[in-house]
């Protein structure tokens, strides 16, 4: 399927996934966010997909947020409604039962940076910026970053962060723990595609099994998420990937994973 607003590949099982709206900074609009879900959704579905890269185009901007031009008319009714559609695309993210990788390659700004941290984790350029711009604007984050960032770097930082409109360069970022590695511009996709490439060669049910249990258990107790844990763990005994890599492993082969 073809998009107006984003670009879609896919090699050796892994798909990189391009906003591409490089004159407005890959703003994020009610459109491209539709295009996303559905992009997303599609992805998740496709046996030939392992593991996905998120990126935006061109060097400026990986995306720099909602499209500001399109907010400012909305009403409160409006502006509740483009939130959740907003929090749709995010917690699709969430619940994909593959791996998503951000490839943050320029600013990641209010809906962007949003966009990113519902990717299961982050890769940036060190040119890359970081922010929640949105309390200079009048309003806050609506596309969950509230939640996700609280949740990733504790509430104390997200406070600081969030009620300032701060902005991080890639260093502190990583500092902070908001981005696992930092690397060079023009060794960023490449990198983060290397990383979707290792997840693609061991076992599909296993990876989103492991998925399911960390965003899951985090909403739970200890014992609760142990419990929950344990009964993943044991379904995956009861799949075919179980017995091909055990099986090679005991043989001193390659294993052939194929997600059944």
């Amino acid at each position: 399927m073809e998009f107006k607003n984003l670009l879609m590949e896919t090699v050796d099982n892994v798909a990189t996934l391009t906003v591409n709206r490089p004159r407005s900074l890959n703003s994020l609009t009610g459109e491209v966010l539709g295009e996303l879900e559905c992009a997303l959704y599609g992805l998740d579905r496709d046996a030939g997909v392992r593991a996905v890269v998120l990126t935006g185009a061109g060097e400026r901007a990986f995306v720099a947020g909602a499209d500001i031009k399109e907010m400012a008319g909305m009403n409160a009714l409006e502006g509740h409604a483009f939130a959740r559609k907003g929090q749709g695309v995010m917690l699709l993210m969430n619940r994909m039962n593959k791996p998503v990788i951000a490839a943050v390659n320029g600013y990641a700004l209010g809906g962007g940076l949003e966009l990113a941290l519902a990717c299961d984790f982050i890769y940036a350029a060190a040119t890359a910026r970081f922010g929640f711009p949105e309390v200079t604007l009048g309003i806050m984050p609506g596309f969950g970053g509230t939640q996700n960032l609280a949740r990733l770097i504790g509430p104390n930082r997200a406070n600081e962060m969030i009620f300032t409109g701060t902005m991080l360069d890639a260093d502190q970022a990583r500092a902070w723990g908001i981005v696992n590695r930092v690397f060079p511009p023009e060794e960023l996709l490449a990198k983060a595609r290397e990383t979707a490439r290792a997840i693609a060669r061991v076992a599909p049910l296993g990876v989103s099994g492991a998925k399911d249990a960390i965003a899951n258990g985090l909403n739970m107790g200890k014992e609760d998420g142990f419990r929950y844990e344990a009964a993943l763990f044991g379904v995956l005994f009861a799949t075919e990937d179980q017995r091909e890599g055990m099986g090679a492993f005991v043989e001193k082969r390659q294993a052939a994973f194929t997600g059944k």
